[in-house]
């Protein structure tokens, strides 16, 4: 397609042109904080928006409603409009946005769930128009449960401007409720408060900074254009500003009643609601705008036979937070508006609860605070009906923090705080007593929606993360290599693509398959470099990131891989695969061992060096004797390869004993590391060390391998064999199951030996580290053999550090060819001997060796040419054939005298 050609034609300009000088362009210049504090302020800005409309939209309405009511008779007016109003909500809600029923907030809390669950511009529209229609037209329900999803319907549909992933969407869904409540009360903390405790249930879930900022904005914006308060108008002059005493003993008891009763009466209205809903579905059977048709026109007949207040909900509110309410008008607004809202949401209209219950709430208190007065004498039935707002708004929403927070924010009177912290603990335990669930909860479980608290925090996805399921370490290329060799090692590996390392082991691109067809179409030359026609820059994902994150990304940009990285190192790389497999162990309902490991090891000692290695490399130390000679083998492969050191010491203690609940004496093991960490100070070289108490070495050397990101291992073999085994069960274990490269090393010569036998503790002259070394200068003759591509070897890549040890080192490459191979190829051994003669500035020879027996050639090779080292190369697969055809490695070291060192390839 003609699009295509154009993409292809801009990506190669691009990678011509363009992204080998400006590869800083790619970096981010807007920093991710300046980026979340943006998008907050701009959730809490058109929250603040959409609370302002909604509210000028319903007063707009309500006015009219009110105004037309006296010019015409009450009960023929206000039914007609219930009617109407309702008929046309549910139709919308019917056939634009069947989510945006009920208050809105139970669908807000299943979306942070995980569940899936529309919130986009849509939705908040629908919402706004509808909730100004259901409130409006006089149904007894409120608008500021309706902004919190317009809040996050608004957080939702902003998050899709700049796709982010799964996690982050979250956060912004939480800011977007946040501060769509903080707007509709005018009460930003009381916002942040409520996502908390009642939609989410968990602080660790939220990023607060985000929702404070988000809230702010909010409650700024809807204060600015919609005046001081959006719910109590000036309540704060009703209070009697004459007392001024925060709470007399007297008055407590009234207010555990006051607790006692919210927690009653809200269970029930928490109950009937649930109860009506039931019958409208299943037994009335009416389309949701005739239910909600019929409803106005029942709330309109009951509301024209009451006073003429009750026709005002504003006017309403205004005389039971003030003295002038008595008990007769305080009941019938409690009763009427317990029963008409219960009606009102258990038919399914957009409206929210929390205006309701503070209405019945207020009513309730006041009665209270009446019947105090009578009693008692203490003349503050207004204190009572605040108290009594936050006390049923607690015992509908669960939410204690944020029923005090959110009075209080209104009201700003420090007198209130006591009241208000007694009367909702008392309700909060008293409807819990009754019923475990909040209204929220409890319309979920009627949709179908089973919300776990346990569980809720993030799916099955986010509680993996990406360094529990990526291959390490990653087989990777040299940005210098020319398209051919690029192309072999394609040719010879099932891996679709390789990142691509510079020559200090950074990560500087990736090649796949797709850049090989790239280069093929433009007929790039074979002695091409891949740093010319590689992916540069690519996307990375950091070892704790989890699993929903990768994948989001995995398929919002069309890949099939990413690096993840631990600081600037490269430790692994993930693939959809590797998702695809875990996704298909939880729909099957494996157990995955990821979540339910063994008993671990435990680190009892341990001490950091600066990361600044791209990679590290595991030193297992047991001996002192033989530790300062496999230091040094390790700090020379590590500055080669840029390498930091990570000493391991290891306490075994029984099976019967918790490693974390046995005291050990780490003394020596103490005195070991801190003589590694003397040579590899000597040596320039950054060195980490700790101490394991475990149950099995391996076991915690593959433990301290995972953790800690391990590139390579390199210890020390005795010679001892076990039955059964080829070189003991800690080195065969390692080699089996180790993802890292490893290399082994078994001491061999006679002066090294007599050394270790008659040097010991006792010899105050005998020094290890200068006596071990000294045998590294005696390394002249170096025999490698090899069974791969030569170029390749784990071996052959190790030999530029391993000879740095040696004065003129001669090396022979040699080949030993079977019955099964009947052409060796020569050309390639030559290559590899060029390569390294280049590389190495020294002698390098390459011989073909045919023997019906692999191990007894090498040996008789090893003899021949006195060699003084023999550098065995194996992988995985090699060494279980080892185990069952014979055992090579182990005949190899036993026949000869010399030191021999097995290199393992990692397992990818």
């Amino acid at each position: 397609m003609w699009y295509q050609h154009i993409r292809e034609e801009t990506q190669t300009y691009l990678k011509t042109f363009v992204y080998p000088y400006t590869g800083f362009l790619t970096k981010p210049l807007i920093r991710p904080k300046f980026i979340a504090v943006v998008e907050a302020s701009l959730i809490g800005i058109t929250s603040g928006l959409a609370a302002v409309t909604l509210k000028e939209g319903v007063g707009w309405l309500g006015s009219w409603r009110i105004a037309a009511s006296l010019k015409f008779p009450p009960w023929l007016l206000l039914p007609i409009f219930g009617l109407i109003g309702g008929f046309l909500t549910g139709v919308l809600v019917e056939r634009l946005a069947p989510e945006t029923g009920g208050s809105g907030v139970p669908q807000v809390k299943a979306a942070l769930a995980g569940m899936t669950v529309p919130l986009n511009f849509q939705i908040a529209i629908v919402k706004m128009l509808t909730t100004i229609l259901t409130v409006g037209s006089g149904l007894t329900l409120g608008r500021q449960g309706p902004t919190v999803q317009i809040g996050a319907s608004l957080a939702a549909w902003i998050s899709r401007w700049l796709p982010t992933s799964p996690s982050y969407s979250r956060q912004l869904i939480a800011c977007g409720a946040a501060a769509g409540l903080a707007a509709g009360f005018n009460a930003p903390i009381a916002g942040v408060l409520f996502v908390v405790e009642d939609l989410m249930h968990d602080v660790s879930g939220i990023t607060l900074g985000p929702a404070i900022i988000a809230s702010f904005v909010g409650a700024v914006t809807s204060q600015m254009l919609g005046g001081k308060s959006l719910y109590l108008e000036n309540s704060s002059d009703y209070l009697d500003t004459s007392i001024t005493g925060f709470l007399d003993p007297k008055e407590i008891p009234f207010y555990i009643v006051l607790g006692i009763l919210a927690g009653l009466l809200g269970t029930v209205f928490s109950r009937g609601i649930i109860a009506t809903s039931i019958f409208n579905q299943r037994k009335l059977k009416l389309k949701l705008p005739w239910r909600i048709a019929i409803t106005g026109l029942i709330s309109g007949l009951i509301i024209a036979s009451l006073p003429e207040s009750f026709h005002n909900y504003t006017g309403l509110r205004e005389i039971l937070g003030s003295n002038e309410a008595n008990l007769k008008l305080s009941f019938i607004a409690f009763t009427a508006h317990f029963v008409l809202t219960i009606f009102a949401a258990g038919s399914g209209a957009p409206g929210g609860l929390f205006a309701p219950s503070l209405i019945i709430g207020s009513a309730l208190g006041q009665i209270i605070g009446i019947l105090q007065s009578n009693l008692v004498g203490i003349e503050q039935p207004t204190i009572f009906a605040l108290a009594g707002m936050g006390a049923f708004f607690c015992a509908v929403s669960r939410a204690p923090i944020t029923a005090v927070v959110v009075i209080f924010e209104q009201t700003q009177d420090f007198r209130l705080v006591l009241p208000l912290m007694i009367v909702s603990i008392v309700a909060l335990l008293v409807a819990e007593k009754i019923d475990k669930k909040s209204l929220s909860d409890l319309v979920l479980d009627l949709k179908g929606l089973q919300l776990n608290k346990e569980t809720s925090a993030n799916d099955y996805l986010s509680n993996i993360r990406a360094d529990q399921v990526m291959h390490t370490p990653v087989e990777t290329l040299d940005f210098n290599l020319t398209l051919d060799e690029v192309k072999q090692k394609f040719s010879s590996s099932t891996h679709r693509g390789f990142p691509v390392l510079d020559s200090q082991g950074l990560l500087v691109g990736i090649v796949t398959q797709t850049d090989l067809v790239y280069t093929r179409k433009r007929q790039v030359p074979g002695n091409h470099l891949l740093k010319e026609f590689m992916t540069l820059h690519p996307m990375t994902v950091k070892t704790r990131d989890n699993l929903s994150e990768v994948l989001n990304l995995l398929h919002r940009y069309k890949i099939s891989r990413l690096p993840v990285m631990e600081g600037r190192h490269l430790v692994g790389i993930i693939t959809d695969t590797d998702i695809i497999k875990i996704e298909s162990e939880q729909l099957i309902g494996e157990t995955n061992s990821r979540t339910n490991p063994p008993e671990p090891s435990y680190v009892v000692y341990q001490t950091r060096a600066p990361q600044i290695g791209n990679g590290r490399l595991l030193v297992p130390l047991s001996n002192p004797r033989t530790a300062p000679a496999l230091l040094r083998l390790a700090a020379v492969i590590a500055r080669q390869r840029n390498y930091e050191l990570e000493c391991l010491q290891i306490v075994i203690v029984p099976r019967q004993n918790s490693p974390a609940e046995t005291v050990v004496d780490t003394t020596e093991s103490r005195r070991l590391l801190a003589m590694a960490e003397r040579i590899a100070t000597d040596l320039q070289i950054p060195i980490h060390t700790q101490v394991r108490v475990g149950h099995d070495i391996a076991d915690a050397i593959l433990e301290t391998v995972k953790e800690r990101h391990i590139s390579l291992i390199l210890m020390g073999w005795k010679g001892d064999i076990a039955p059964g085994r080829i070189f003991g069960s800690i080195v065969d274990t390692l080699m089996q199951q180790a993802i890292c490269e490893v290399v082994v090393v078994k001491w061999g010569g006679e002066k090294f030996r007599e050394r270790e036998k008659f040097s010991g503790v006792a010899n105050e002259k005998f020094n290890p580290y200068s006596d071990y070394v000294y045998s590294f200068l005696g390394w002249r003759q170096w025999l490698v053999p090899l069974r791969d591509i030569p170029t390749q070897a784990a071996a052959v890549k190790l030999l530029p550090a391993l000879v740095s040890l040696s004065v003129k080192p001669e090396i022979l490459l040699c080949q030993v060819c079977t019955q099964s191979v009947v052409n060796p190829n020569i050309q390639e051994m030559q290559q590899a001997a060029r390569m390294l003669k280049h590389r190495l500035h020294t002698e390098v020879m390459a011989t073909t060796v045919c023997s019906k027996s692999v191990s007894e050639a090498v040996v008789d090779l090893a003899n021949a040419h006195h060699s003084d080292v023999v550098v065995i190369g194996a992988s995985k697969e090699g060494f279980l054939r080892h185990m069952i055809n014979g055992n090579i490695p182990e005949a190899i070291a036993r026949g000869c005298d010399c030191t021999v060192i097995l290199v393992r390839a990692a397992n990818n």
